[in-house]
């Protein structure tokens, strides 16, 4: 094992208590889960030196944003070290310039952008919709990772279809699955879901799914149609 992965991360960032399966409450369970308590964490802050090729990846990004007229500090909220990996939290208006740069900069050259993840925290108050990035540089042979959030209540998040073209059809799967809308997509609809489906069947506030069933003239209505994560 290699001394960055050895490296401890950021201590997390607790956003909430659960207890029980899913949270659920008042459901006469009798199985124990009820009595189960877990913390809902999320990364956090992970100060320098951070160790491997990341301080130089984040002090080459610092001077080429800066170098582009942007305030580094403004564009890049935090670092997150975790298992040997990189996480760079970038704001959202800044996604754009942030990811032609990686691209660019002859330091940096992340030339692949695998697609984009979609995450659904709904404690994470005002930043419930985290879109992930995983970027290759295969000039140097490195690898980061980008999270930008949104709130639920402004689902927004730019495209960077212009930085890499390849992530159309991600960025699509992502606005059908969480319903995050990227700006600047030339076509964004959805690509799994019929086009009149309602709701984001990846969000954690989404029915579990059942539909009612017809048996023998009697309609049999699903258990339980959604979550709890009260």
């Amino acid at each position: 094992m290699s001394d960055l992965a050895r490296r401890p991360g950021a201590a997390p960032e607790t956003i909430a208590t659960r207890t029980g399966l899913f949270g659920n409450e008042g459901s006469g369970d009798t199985s124990g889960y009820g009595r189960l308590t877990r913390a809902v964490e999320l990364g956090g802050t992970t100060t320098p030196p951070f160790g491997g090729y990341f301080d130089d990846l984040l002090d080459n990004l610092r001077t080429a944003l800066a170098s582009h007229d942007v305030a580094p500090d403004a564009a890049i909220e935090k670092a997150h070290v975790h298992v040997g990996e990189l996480t760079v939290f970038i704001a959202r208006d800044y996604l754009p310039i942030v990811a032609a740069v990686l691209r660019d900069e002859p330091a940096l050259r992340f030339e692949l952008c695998r697609g984009v993840s979609g995450v659904h925290y709904p404690d994470d108050t005002g930043r419930e919709l985290h879109a992930v990035y995983p970027l290759q540089s295969i000039t140097h042979n490195r690898v980061v990772r980008l999270e930008v959030c949104a709130p639920d209540a402004d689902p927004h998040i730019p495209s960077i279809c212009r930085v890499y073209p390849t992530n159309d059809w991600h960025e699509r799967e992502t606005y059908d699955f969480f319903g995050i809308v990227f700006d600047g997509h030339h076509a964004l609809t959805r690509i799994e879901m019929p086009d009149d489906w309602e709701g984001h069947p990846q969000r954690k506030d989404y029915p579990l799914g059942g539909v009612p069933v017809e048996y023998k003239g009697t309609t049999v209505q699903p258990p339980d149609r959604r979550r709890s994560y009260k």
